[in-house]
């Protein structure tokens, strides 16, 4: 489980405007969440604080207890790789990799055995629609197949936490769509915390609830026919 508790972060310099002012939520295994607002709001360095990329002012992050605003630098980097998954706009692949073995880094950086790590990434692959190009490199890939090996690596080493910031900014609807159904599904099957930040209410629509960042805090939005 995530737990975001009363986060404040102020910007360095002599404004020292505070970019986040009392953010708290939680996020239960199997939980996929959005949050969307305004630019400027605050949602990149949201994001950041709780990937342990910043630390906040004041304020936790706790992940299955763990308090990752407690930890060093070396500390929160070993505990990313470890607990956290990540899917980006931009796929970040390994151009000189195959498919395969993109998708394996995690695996390989957490030191799971090479049989069972390829038994990972062949299922994983599978389950993007992917098997058949295993083989091939970043660049005899569309977008939408690039960003579906970015997915199946965020997931490969079965993170507690996914972050997704806008991954489908660069894509057509229609592989937006299928990479957006594909996250969810893997979310929900590893029973991941999931968190999306997104511009797009297409999807946002895909996840079970959706948060707006304001300058006070976190505001959930309700849905049509959803019950607040």
């Amino acid at each position: 489980m995530l737990e975001l508790s009363n986060l404040c972060k102020a910007y360095a310099g002599p404004s020292g405007r505070r970019v986040l002012d009392g953010v708290s939520l939680t996020v239960q295994p199997g939980e996929y969440v959005a949050i969307v607002g305004e630019s400027g709001v605050g949602k990149s360095t949201l994001l950041n604080i709780v990937a342990g990329l910043d630390v906040p002012d004041s304020g936790q992050v706790l992940l299955d207890g763990a308090d990752l605003t407690s930890l060093d630098e070396r500390g929160r980097t070993d505990f990313r790789r470890a607990r956290m998954g990540f899917v980006f706009q931009a796929f970040h692949l390994l151009p000189h990799l195959t498919v395969a073995r993109n998708v394996a880094l995690p695996l390989a950086l957490n030191g799971m055995p090479g049989e069972e790590a390829a038994r990972r990434v062949g299922e994983l692959l599978e389950s993007v629609g992917l098997a058949s190009r295993a083989h091939s490199l970043p660049r005899e890939l569309s977008g939408g197949e690039m960003q579906r090996v970015a997915v199946a690596r965020a997931l490969a080493h079965r993170p507690a936490l996914v972050l997704a910031d806008e991954p489908t900014g660069n894509l057509d609807p229609e592989n937006a769509a299928v990479i957006l159904e594909i996250l969810k599904a893997q979310i929900k099957r590893d029973r991941a915390a999931g968190i999306l930040v997104t511009h797009s209410a297409q999807a946002a629509a895909t996840t079970d609830v959706t948060y707006e960042l304001l300058p006070g805090g976190l505001r959930r939005r309700e849905r049509a026919g959803v019950a607040s």
